[in-house]
C-alpha cells in the first residue's frame, strides 16, 4: 500500500526543513506554482479528498464555493483545534511533520488566490504550537512563505494562532469567532464561511490532515490518490486506535479499510485475552457499535449505513467488563462541560443528560429515566446552531439502543453490576 503521510513520522528530524526538503519537501509547491490555479483545484476534486475533520465534505467542492468576485481578499483558516476525545492524528502531524501542513496550506492558498492564512491551534497544544511557529519561520527564511514565493510573484502570510482550550472552537464558525477575538460561539449559517467568514471575508476552513494530503496529490495526481481509497472516499487516512489493544497508536490505512482488520490485525487485538464489547468508531461523538457490528468498511458511506460515522477516525476500543452506563456518564460529563451555552436545547439538554445518566450509574435511577433520556435526545437533535447537541445525543441514543439491558439493570438493582462508583 502506498503511504501519503506516515512515512514522514518515522524520523523526528523530519520536523526541520532541511530534512523535509531532503525527502522532496516543497517540490509539490514548486510544481503547483507552475500549474494553472484551476488545474490544482481540479486535481483535488479528482482525488475525492473528503475532509478529515469529521464532516467528510469533499475538499475540492468546498474550495469551489468561494465567490468568483476577487474584489475582496480571501482567507484560509487551518482548523488545528483537535479536541474530539479519542482523536489525536492532527497532533502527530503538527509535531512530526509540520512542513507537510505548511506546504499543503501554501498550495491551497496559491490555488485559491489567498494571501493570508491562519493556523488556529488548540490551546493545550503548547509544544505543537512552538513547533509550528518554528516551521513557519523556516519556511519564510527559505522563500516558501512571504513575498514573491519561489519567484512567482505570489505573496502569502501565515500566522499561528492559539486558542484557549474550548472544544466548541473546533466547530468552524466558532473557530472564526475565536480567531477574531470574540466569544467562541458558533454562527448561524447561511451565510457560510466561504461567503462571509473570518473578519467578514470569504474564507476556506480546512482540517490539518486534509491540507497535509494536498502535496502528495499534486505530486502524484488526483486520480492516483483516489485509487488508494474507494469510490467516494479517496486516498488513505490516519486512524487512531485507543483502548486496551496490543498496539494502540496512529496508522495510515486505505479509506475503506475494514474495521475488524483495524482492531485485530493492525492494532493486534485486545490485551490480556479480553473480548471486545463495543467500539466508538470515529471519536466520542459518533454512535457506538457492538462487537458483532465491526465487519464493516471504515469509509463514510458504509459507516452511515450502520447508523454511525467514520468521523475523525478515532477508534475507541471498549472491552468486556466495562460498564456502559459509566462510560456514557463520562461522555455526558464532557459534553455538558463543553457546551458553550448559546442554544437552550444544548445548554439544558447536555446538563440533563449528565444528571440523569449520572444518577442511573450511581444506583439512584428511576423507572422513567430511560424514556427521559431518549426524549431529551429527540429534543436536542437538529435544534441547535451547531452540532454539539447532536454530538452528545447520538452517543446517548446509541448506548441505550445497543446496551439497554445494562441501563435497565442499574435501575432495577439500584447499583452498578460492575461495582463502579463515582
Amino acid at each position: 500500500m502506498e503511504t501519503v503521510l506516515t512515512t514522514h513520522f518515522a524520523d523526528e528530524r523530519y520536523r526541520f526543513i532541511d530534512t523535509y526538503r531532503g525527502f522532496g519537501g516543497y517540490e509539490a509547491l514548486r510544481k503547483a506554482i507552475s500549474m494553472p490555479r484551476d488545474a490544482i483545484v481540479e486535481e483535488v476534486r479528482k482525488a475525492n479528498l473528503r475532509g478529515r475533520g469529521g464532516a467528510g465534505f469533499p475538499a475540492g467542492v468546498k474550495w469551489g464555493f468561494l465567490p468568483k468576485d476577487m474584489s475582496r481578499p480571501r482567507v484560509l483558516v487551518v482548523n488545528a483545534d483537535e479536541g474530539e476525545p479519542g482523536t489525536f492524528k492532527d497532533r502527530r502531524i503538527m509535531s512530526r511533520a509540520p512542513h507537510l501542513l505548511v506546504e499543503g496550506l501554501a498550495i491551497a492558498c496559491y490555488a485559491l488566490t489567498i494571501h493570508k492564512a491562519y493556523i488556529y491551534i488548540r490551546g493545550e497544544f503548547v509544544r505543537e504550537a512552538g513547533i509550528l511557529d518554528e516551521a513557519v519561520s523556516e519556511a519564510y527564511a527559505s522563500g516558501f512563505l512571504g513575498k514573491d514565493i519561489l519567484g512567482s510573484g505570489f505573496d502569502l502570510d501565515v500566522t499561528v494562532h492559539r486558542g484557549a482550550g474550548a472544544y466548541i472552537c473546533g466547530e468552524e464558525t466558532s473557530t472564526l469567532n475565536s480567531l477574531e477575538g470574540k466569544r467562541g460561539w458558533p454562527r448561524l449559517k447561511p451565510p457560510f464561511p466561504a461567503t462571509i467568514g473570518a473578519f467578514g471575508l470569504p474564507t476556506i476552513v480546512n482540517n490539518v490532515e486534509t491540507l497535509s494530503d494536498v502535496p502528495w496529490i499534486i505530486t502524484h495526481g488526483g486520480e492516483r490518490f483516489a485509487a488508494l481509497g474507494c469510490e467516494k472516499n479517496g486516498g488513505t487516512r490516519l486512524v487512531g486506535v485507543s483502548g486496551p489493544v496490543q498496539r494502540p497508536g496512529i496508522y495510515e490505512l486505505p479509506a475503506d479499510v475494514n474495521l475488524r482488520h483495524v482492531i485485530y490485525d493492525v492494532a493486534g487485538g485486545l490485551r490480556d485475552g479480553k473480548k471486545l464489547k463495543a467500539v466508538i468508531p470515529g471519536g466520542s461523538s459518533t454512535p457506538v457499535l457492538r462487537a458483532d457490528e465491526i465487519d464493516v468498511n471504515f469509509d463514510i458511506e458504509s459507516m452511515a449505513k450502520l447508523g454511525t460515522m467514520a468521523g475523525t477516525s478515532g477508534v475507541i476500543v471498549i472491552p468486556e467488563g466495562t460498564c456502559m452506563v459509566r462510560a456514557l456518564r463520562v461522555l455526558m460529563n464532557f459534553y455538558a462541560h463543553e457546551s458553550c451555552g448559546q442554544c437552550t436545547p444544548c445548554r439544558e439538554g447536555t446538563g440533563w443528560l449528565r444528571k440523569v445518566v449520572g444518577r442511573i450509574e450511581a444506583g439512584e435511577g428511576r423507572p422513567r429515566d430511560i424514556e427521559l433520556i431518549l426524549d431529551l435526545c429527540d429534543n436536542m437533535m437538529g435544534r441547535t446552531i451547531c452540532a454539539l447537541a447532536d454530538a452528545a445525543a447520538m452517543p446517548a441514543q446509541s448506548f441505550l439502543w445497543k446496551f439497554r439491558e445494562e441501563f435497565d439493570r442499574h435501575i432495577r438493582d439500584r447499583k452498578c453490576p460492575y461495582g463502579n462508583r463515582f
